[in-house]
């Protein structure tokens, strides 16, 4: 027999061996279960064959119970939608929500066996009758009945139209790896449990269609029903969903089947059967065969894990061809389902791993099918976008693009953090794209060939391997790689450290250059340095071992730029000093761009960005003018905004400017300082004008935990006020027109959207006056819905030495002699501008008698809910003047909370001045609170990602 044949007999053999080991250690799990449409809950009885593979003797079993996630307002999943503004689960009604019925557990001898569930968590431990030991094999017999929750929290269970997605649905074991794996679910798509031969045979109703990732192995309907039985080997969790129409095709290729409702208005279907095979000889290559009959590929698997940036826009403007757009989605959503259900790692601390194979496996693609690609597809050809950086972009520079985006806000976490760790951000995009740029950065240093044979090494030898540790990765592309890659798992994986190199002092010779790198943060990685005459690269080298700075001297070949990490294939945190000319110092110089609206950061330029504004004041009106900046897309130290604009009112220049430098330090802690110089000028009456000139600095402070919405901020400014006054209302005028503060404040925010604190001390000091004041505010959203406001406001004057009001506290509307609060009208007494009103010191809604305190004030704000968004109000307050006695103050009325702190109405009832809401005069007692600033709506919005 020829040598090679044996050897493949013998391959097979083993291989045969160690799957059919591997089979004899297999959990087995049997279910029956019936979906009941009207209620909708599944009946379950399930009998679970559990084998103790581990060394250790086992007294208790524990396994997965995810539908209870759903049950109650504490359970991690709730806490968690919590830390990430949602309230949908919160405000659910008991229908909606989704639980566990645990009838009984049932040993070997159908005797019932002690079990409880892990105090609110999704996670049942059942007591076994004796010690299970090494290899040995224990049946368990569990009936129970789950009520599924409602689609619209997660994505799983039933939705509007009669329609089911059952993920995680009935109970899996928990693994044991020296000790229990335990994890609540946390709408993470993360469940760790150990896989197992699963057979289902599932009763539905009728007139739905079935979709799964198991086989159909025998299927028939009865009057008002189905039935089917499923065939799962190896696997982790039955996937089924049921749907009123038929969308769900099955693609047949030579290496996988499968079957998805992915598809494309505009690209036909021969067309996407096309691509999906082409994908599907992609993954086979660069990975293996698919050990599974089926694999299930789904729009709402896409949804939970989508292409975002500008895949995010509606389709009708979506700037990408039919075929790229179907590829690249389908392409996502399969490499996600491929590597999820044949790499058993610990998804929740290991999950970096699938990221890197996945997002360099998608980066891969595209440079092997269309590398001519760019980011902003067909819009990088229009007129007036084509000139933007971002229009030239690859496609494949987003994954910098939005990794670093984190990086520069210092919000980036290491690869190895835990996926419940991660901030909303960095879980759903930064840290993936980050892993996946990593490989790439190791493929372009080790030579791309060792990469994909590491992968693919690591695939086939660990595929349904449930033992399998990101340790086999690391031990993979070690033994590929010819170089030491220590620095990628020790420091580009495992630390949270920027990459940041320069090149400093090159001195030319006739035949050689000699240069200086300077590693700028101290993180121990190789660098690529590229030579270019003019645009076309004429020598690369890789340069490491750069603890604080190095010098190299390499061949001169014509070379009249260096450049470091010239194709970007390094996540550096700052490419803009990466090159230098050898044409002398003055080509040196970076050359000015001029550009209109925000664009992304261009190394080679001096970014300057314009953009029309408008603003509005009473006494300005409209005032159009001109925003000069120089911030991008992605955070930079220094920042400076110039908005000059024309007030036609008053026929003048009116506007604003600062000038800022952020210092980022680490995590947690103190985590930033900013260094800030502000001046404004804008009108405050008729022919008035104020200007401010504000030197600042501010320090603010995190928690270790990312995730919290916890922040502390000490700021310490100088305010100059410069106020030039009509000369007919000049004898109103009661202070000097010219003054000065200066102000200390520390402030405490947990911004929780079910228990919202903050409070702050402030200090002001000036040549008239010293005060002290302190606020508290409360929210509360309790498990009833209903929502309780207290805010708590006290101020104290330690001299005060002025004869009029303008510095005094106030009730219901400061006069504002900071110039903070962003007054439409600040100097109205009547209309309806003089309604508005901006919750600061006081807090009161009505307009009270003598609302002023120059001596102290301490007052009490409170609300509670009646219907939805509308609450009753209440303040209760004592102030008092100087040679006064203090005065009770109270009011009371109705609040419109539309959206809290942005759009409110406030509606009197009764205060000191008795029945409000029976006066003439009612309407304008109304007060008002309103926001109309751009980038205050828009933090509204993005508070939940970041």
């Amino acid at each position: 027999m020829p040598l090679a044949n044996k050897k493949s007999i013998t391959y097979f053999s083993l291989l045969f061996l160690l799957v059919g080991f591997r089979m004899l250690g297999q959990h087995t799990n049997e279910i029956t279960a019936a979906l009941k449409d009207e209620t909708k809950e599944v009946e379950i009885k399930q009998k679970f064959t559990y084998v103790n593979t581990s060394k250790d003797g086992l007294t208790a079993l524990y396994f997965n119970d995810w539908n209870h996630a759903f049950s109650n307002k504490k359970t991690a999943l709730a806490k968690r939608f919590g830390e990430e503004f949602k309230r949908s689960l919160h405000l659910a009604k008991d229908k909606e929500r989704g639980y566990t019925h645990l009838v009984s557990i049932v040993g070997e001898n159908y005797a019932g066996l002690s079990w409880n569930r892990m105090g609110n968590s999704d996670v049942i431990r059942v007591q076994l009758e004796e010690v299970l030991a090494p290899g040995a094999s224990v049946q368990l017999f569990f009936t129970y009945t789950i009520k599924l929750p409602n689609a619209k929290f997660t994505a799983y269970g039933f939705g509007p139209n009669g329609e089911y997605h059952l993920k995680d649905w009935y109970l899996t074991p928990a693994v044991y790896d020296d000790g229990w794996k335990l994890y609540d679910n946390m709408d993470l798509d993360d469940n760790y449990t150990d896989p197992a031969n699963t057979s289902i045979n599932f009763t539905y109703p009728d007139k739905l269609f079935l979709s799964t990732n198991f086989i159909d192995i025998g299927k028939s309907n009865f009057p008002g029903g189905q039935f089917i039985q499923l065939q799962g080997d190896n696997r982790k969790n039955c996937e089924i969903i049921l749907e009123r129409t038929s969308r769900f095709t099955k693609h047949v290729t030579g290496m996988i089947t499968v079957t998805t409702d992915l598809e494309s208005n505009r690209y036909d279907k021969i067309s996407q059967g096309i691509s999906i095979n082409k994908i599907a000889v992609f993954l086979n290559e660069n990975l293996g065969k698919y050990p599974h009959p089926n694999l299930l590929v789904s729009e709402i698997s896409y949804n939970k894990s989508p292409l975002y940036g500008i895949n995010q826009l509606p389709s009708f403007i979506r700037p990408y061809e039919e075929q790229f757009q179907f590829e690249m989605k389908f392409l996502k959503t399969a490499i996600h389902s491929f590597l999820n259900e044949t790499i058993y790692l610990d998804p929740r601390a290991e999950r970096w791993v699938l990221d890197a194979i996945g997002n360099y496996l998608m980066i891969k693609y595209v440079e092997e099918h269309y590398p001519d690609q760019k980011l902003a597809g067909k819009l990088s050809k229009i007129w007036g976008f084509r000139g933007f950086h971002l229009a030239q972009m690859d496609f494949n520079e987003q994954y910098a693009l939005l990794s670093m985006l984190s990086a520069r806000k210092n919000i980036d976490q290491a690869l190895d953090t835990p996926n419940d760790s991660l901030i909303k951000f960095n879980q759903k995009i930064a840290n993936g794209y980050k892993a996946g740029l990593g490989m790439s950065y190791l493929a372009e240093y080790l030579g791309g060939q060792k990469v994909d044979s590491s992968i693919t090494s690591f695939y086939r030898g660990h595929m349904l391997n449930p033992s399998v540790k990101a340790l086999d990765f690391q031990k993979e592309i070690e033994q590929h790689a010819e170089k030491d890659v220590d620095w990628f798992f020790k420091e580009y994986v495992s630390t949270r450290k920027k990459i940041d190199y320069k090149i400093k002092k090159v001195e030319k010779y006739e035949d050689s250059l000699t240069f200086v790198i300077k590693n700028k943060r101290g993180t121990k990685v190789p660098i690529s340095l590229f030579g270019l005459n003019k645009d076309s690269v004429v020598s690369q080298y890789w340069f490491k071992d750069i603890d604080t700075s190095r010098t190299f001297t390499i061949p001169r070949n014509g070379e009249d730029r260096l450049v470091l990490n010239y194709d970007k294939k390094i996540p550096e945190f700052n490419q803009r000093d990466n090159w230098k000319t050898l044409n002398g110092f003055f080509a040196s110089n970076k050359r000015l761009k001029f550009q209109f609206f925000k664009d992304t950061e261009d190394p080679y330029y001096h970014q300057i960005f314009y953009v029309p504004i408008a603003n509005f004041n009473v006494y300005d009106g409209i005032t159009p003018g001109l925003r000069i900046y120089n911030k991008t897309f992605l955070e930079r130290p220094f920042q400076y905004d110039i908005s000059p604009t024309y007030s036609f009112l008053e026929k003048t220049v009116v506007g604003k400017a600062s000038f800022r430098y952020r210092k980022y330090h680490g995590k947690s802690g103190l985590f930033v300082s900013n260094y800030v110089f502000a001046g404004s000028t804008s009108h405050f009456q008729v022919n008035s004008r104020y200007t401010t000139l504000t030197p600042a600095v501010s320090f603010g402070w995190r928690p270790d935990n990312l995730i919290s919405n916890r922040r502390q901020s000490l700021l310490l400014r100088y305010r100059s006020v410069f106020r030039n006054i009509d000369e007919s209302i000049a004898d109103q005028l009661d202070t000097e027109p010219d003054y000065g503060v200066l102000n200390l404040r520390f402030i405490d925010v947990d911004n929780d959207i079910l228990n919202y604190t903050s409070w702050f001390l402030d200090a002001q000091h000036s040549s008239d006056f010293t005060k002290l004041a302190f606020e508290l505010e409360y929210r509360k959203l309790f498990e009833s819905n209903r929502q309780f406001n207290f805010r708590l406001y006290a101020g104290k004057f330690l001299r005060n030495n002025t004869d009029s009001d303008f510095f005094s506290f106030a009730l219901d509307r400061p006069t504002d002699y900071m110039f903070d609060l962003n007054y439409l009208g600040r100097s109205e007494n009547s209309g309806i501008y003089s309604q508005q009103i901006i919750i600061a010191e006081g807090g009161f809604k009505s307009k009270l008698e003598n609302p002023f305190a120059n001596d102290w004030i301490v007052t009490t704000n409170a609300s509670t809910n009646i219907w939805r968004w509308i609450e009753a109000y209440g303040d209760l307050g004592y102030i008092r003047n100087k040679g006064e006695n203090a005065r009770f103050v109270y009011d009371s009325g109705v609040r419109l909370n539309l959206v809290t702190d942005y759009f409110e109405l406030y509606f009197p009832v009764y205060s000191n001045r008795g029945w409000e809401i029976a006066e003439r005069d009612y309407g304008e007692r109304i007060r008002f609170v309103v926001t109309i600033s751009p980038k205050t709506l828009i933090g509204l919005f993005t508070r939940k990602w970041f």
